[in-house]
């Protein structure tokens, strides 16, 4: 499930899996829950991503996700997701970190890439019409899965972001647990 993946518009190498704990791995798991199906459950304390299928089961991911500061929770949806998509990071984030002023919004963003922070697919979580700015995304740094380092985005394996965005529709629901040992921006 970790292969490398030679045929993307940017061909994805095979994740060196001794660097992501093999608790953080893809895999389908029992996981009750009220939630409907083809839902995204994000929890927060746990570092894992669900998505709600049948019979009881979901299809669970590790991820990363947002420092101290930058968490959030909440309910909200997935507006829709894009393969490879540029990346432009909001005035907020250029303000703290100048050095991403290249790719501001008035300057276009960062074409797609490995290189680019979103990765392979992003997923765009909206509440009602608005945008939240929060993302769940692709992303190269496997030692991240499992901590709590992006600047409130959910981070995921390559590998895993493409089965997620290939298996959840536009329109999906998706829940955000806040973690109670942090502060957090609630969302919905």
């Amino acid at each position: 499930m970790y292969l490398a993946m030679p045929n993307e518009r940017f061909p994805i190498p095979e994740v060196d899996v001794s660097q992501v704990d093999q608790k953080w791995w893809r895999r389908d798991v029992d996981y009750p829950t009220d939630e409907k199906v083809g839902t995204v459950i994000v929890d927060t304390p746990s570092r894992y991503l669900y998505h709600v299928g049948s019979n009881g089961r979901a299809t669970r991911y590790g991820i990363g996700v947002g420092r101290e500061g930058f968490e959030w929770a909440g309910r909200g949806h997935i507006a829709y997701k894009r393969e490879w998509p540029r990346w432009t990071p909001p005035n907020e984030m250029v303000a703290r970190r100048p050095d991403l002023e290249p790719y501001s919004i008035d300057n276009g963003g960062m074409g797609p890439g490995l290189d680019n922070p979103l990765g392979a697919r992003a997923l765009y979580i909206h509440e009602g019409n608005r945008d939240t700015i929060y993302r769940i995304h692709g992303n190269q740094e496997f030692s991240s899965i499992g901590r709590a380092v992006s600047s409130g985005c959910v981070r995921m394996i390559n590998q895993d972001v493409i089965h997620l965005a290939d298996n959840v529709r536009d329109g999906s629901t998706i829940v955000v647990i806040p973690d109670p040992a942090m502060g957090h921006l609630m969302v919905g």
